[in-house]
């Protein structure tokens, strides 16, 4: 029998690294070919990783929540044969981010991510450990079911190895708490002597309540008084925990804007000869093709014919260096069910006609909602278009995904009176109009050259041919 490492794939030129989020098979375990392993996740998307090889998994180099570098040996799997071997194996189809937060399972609740809880501490005849708490899937399922927070996480002392909290010993306090005795439950950091102290602050007041009574009651009616009469204040909130791909964006955005001084153009834009043909060729591109013609793919087509005229918008920053990119690959931002977002690449939009842009838009954004993407379908993208309109916005200030250097928002078409220019003269007429809005780097980006870009956008849609063939 052979030994053979299963290391972690490469997922992508910019990817170093990925988190562990469940093994779907444990030592002991017989594996077939093409057979999920485990999954992983990076911060662009959550993907599994197969078996190269029938099997048996014989050691797991990881554990759930660990981060494993690209090239590490995740585990190792006894096959037929003489030699060992490393086995650099294929990423299956990948998923958003939250893909496990969309389908959770009873082992890796997304919705309460793994964070290490502050440190435990313990008397002063103990170890003193300052090392973080693992709470095991099993164990954070529970929390989630039973709303237990980090908070009272931390307070279950822990009879498992190292401290940990075992299933036995949050179901004691889920049950404690139910019967109003989770006093009696607490870490043994809640039995120290500062949390005496508080014990016998309040046992205190209690005792001198009678010496302030007046002037309480004077205080409470005074409160009374100035609330309106039938409101009940409850002081209540909810606190929702991020998931894990919430922190991410959130990372995102604050780097972004600690990185670029962002300035902001706007412009408008008449798209009616543009909606207007979108109209009369839909139904009949759709029949022929076999995919929707939206609005999309006509804007894509003319933000690559700018771009072509201002090549600086197509660039990145390294150091003080400008890299001017070749390919045109648009990076489209694209919400998904849960308000999650993420950014699938329409590579080589340039070298695509309108039939193509159609369909790789089309493809990219039924995979990333059905939870289909790949790491390679948002990776390397050049510029980012966003397009708030579709929830109502007219206009909007996008963030730059670094390390690009700008991003296109469009807003939502409205009808709109609007003067237009003849020859023989002035008139009203009602139109189709759309606001445009660029976010740039301006250490590299002018102000002159982002709004002269920003003209040439919408000078390239209100230029669109009413006649030309879908």
């Amino acid at each position: 029998m052979a030994i053979v490492d299963l290391v972690m794939p490469k997922l992508g030129e910019s990817i170093m690294e990925a988190t562990i989020l469940k093994w779907n098979k444990q030592i002991g375990d017989n594996i077939a070919v093409d057979e999920t392993v485990l999954e992983i996740a990076t911060d662009k998307v959550d993907t599994e990783v197969p078996a190269p090889f029938a099997g048996k998994l014989v050691e797991i180099c990881f554990q759930v929540n660990d981060v494993a570098p690209i090239g590490s040996v995740l585990a190792k799997i006894e096959v037929a044969g003489e030699n060992n071997m490393v086995v650099n194996s294929p990423v299956a189809t990948a998923t958003p981010a939250t893909a496990v937060e969309a389908t959770p399972t009873n082992e890796q609740p997304e919705s309460i991510p793994y964070v290490p809880a502050a440190p435990i501490n313990t008397a002063p005849q103990e170890t003193g450990s300052t090392e973080t708490r693992f709470y095991s899937p099993l164990v954070l399922n529970i929390a989630q079911s039973e709303g237990v927070s980090f908070s009272d996480l931390e307070k279950i002392p822990g009879t498992g190895s190292g401290g940990r909290v075992s299933k036995k010993d949050i179901l004691n306090w889920v049950a404690a708490k139910k019967s109003g005795t989770t006093a009696n439950v607490v870490s043994p950091s809640a039995t120290s002597v500062p949390n005496q102290n508080v014990v016998a602050t309040t046992q205190a007041t209690s005792t001198s309540a009678t010496h302030v009574a007046p002037t309480t009651s004077a205080s409470a009616s005074t409160s009374a008084a100035s609330n309106p009469a039938g409101v009940i204040l409850s002081g209540a909130s909810e606190i929702i925990e991020m998931d894990r791909m919430r922190k991410l964006i959130a990372k995102h955005m604050v780097d972004s804007v600690q990185t670029s001084p962002h300035v902001t153009s706007f412009s408008e834009a008449d798209v009616t000869n543009l909606v207007q043909w979108r109209n009369n060729n839909k139904a009949a591109f759709e029949k022929r093709e076999g995919t929707k013609l939206t609005f999309t793919p006509l804007i894509v087509e003319c933000l690559v014919a700018a771009m072509k005229k201002f090549p600086l918008i197509n660039s990145s920053l390294d150091g003080d260096k400008i890299i001017i990119k070749k390919d045109f690959n648009i990076g489209m931002a694209t919400a998904l069910p849960n308000g999650n977002l993420i950014v699938p690449v329409i590579k080589g939009a340039d070298q695509l006609n309108l039939v193509g842009l159609s369909k790789s838009i089309n493809n990219l954004a039924d995979a990333a909602r059905n939870n289909k993407l790949k790491p390679d379908d948002t990776q390397n993208g050049t510029f980012t278009f966003t397009n708030v309109g579709t929830f109502g916005s007219l206009m909007g200030t996008p963030i730059i995904n670094q390390p690009q250097v700008a991003i296109i928002a469009v807003g939502a078409i409205k009808k709109r009176v609007a003067v237009i220019e003849t020859p023989s003269g002035d008139s009203m007429a009602i139109r189709h109009m759309m606001y445009l809005s660029l976010s740039y780097d301006h250490r590299i980006i002018d102000g002159s050259v982002g709004a002269s870009f920003l003209t040439e956008v919408a000078n390239q849609l209100e230029a669109w041919d009413p006649n030309r063939t879908a």
